[in-house]
């Protein structure tokens, strides 16, 4: 790892772990992270990505000592053991799907600014009304993305733009053996769907699905979090890395 820099561009380190190997660097606390920092940690846990099964840990993560970092890796081994088992040889899709609001002009012509009585009442079952729809196609989209792709698993959000369009982003977890075949689906999409405008990234590391398999169980360090970026058994493939940011 010597060639590979951390965040802030300090040296980062191998740290071995039982079964696990994490990946750590030096922080000093009097400099607070920056976007820089956040697109620096992203860069190690993608390159570790290429050579083994990753556990990113959420950014900004930090452990005061070295005893703070070995005490939440034995208190969190059998869970990180049991996620990488998952999530071997899986990779992360995403696609970005812009749709236009058929209801956001009606939605403003039929909302005044003020308004009393039986006509707010009116009002607000149009606006549920108008609100069911915007989801009930939100839903329908993602099906139909979730029927096209099939992927593993999937996570979905959904939201509108200032300028009347909903937003879908789709986390997919696929093999990475099927990451090709993958952007040959969505060319072939792209063609089909012309209503819609649609985007894709990857393939990534499964942070929807680490952080979806972590939330709620994982042990914060005290008094910060950890900034960890990846896992894996050392004997079955390359040796894991988590990367951490331990505060000088």
């Amino acid at each position: 790892m010597e060639s590979v820099l951390g965040v802030s561009g300090n040296q980062v380190f191998l740290y071995p772990a039982s079964d696990l190997a994490v990946i750590v660097s030096e922080h000093n606390p009097q400099e607070p992270f920056n976007q820089k920092s956040g697109v620096d940690h992203a860069r190690v846990i993608a390159d570790c990505f290429q050579h083994s099964t990753v556990l990113p840990f959420r950014f900004g993560t930090v452990f005061n000592d070295d005893d703070s970092l070995r005490k939440s890796i034995r208190s969190n081994q059998r869970q990180f053991l049991g996620n990488i088992d998952k999530l071997r040889g899986k990779t992360e899709m995403h696609l970005r799907i812009f749709v236009d609001d058929c209801c956001g002009k009606e939605m403003e012509r039929h909302t005044p600014t003020e308004t009393v009585g039986r006509e707010y009442l009116t009002n607000l079952r149009e606006n549920a009304a108008r609100k069911r729809e915007r989801q009930t196609r939100a839903r329908a989209v993602s099906f139909q993305m979730h029927r096209l792709f099939l992927p593993l698993d999937e996570e979905v959000s959904c939201r509108l733009t200032e300028n009347g369009k909903m937003v879908l982003d789709i986390a997919h977890l696929i093999e990475r053996k099927c990451a090709e075949r993958y952007h040959n689906k969505f060319a072939s999409t792209v063609l089909m769907m012309r209503e819609c405008q649609m985007q894709l990234s990857g393939p990534w590391p499964p942070y929807h699905f680490v952080h979806r398999l972590t939330r709620g169980s994982h042990t914060q360090p005290q008094p910060a979090a950890a900034q960890a970026g990846a896992a894996a058994p050392a004997a079955a493939e390359a040796p894991a890395v988590v990367m951490m940011t331990v505060m000088a």
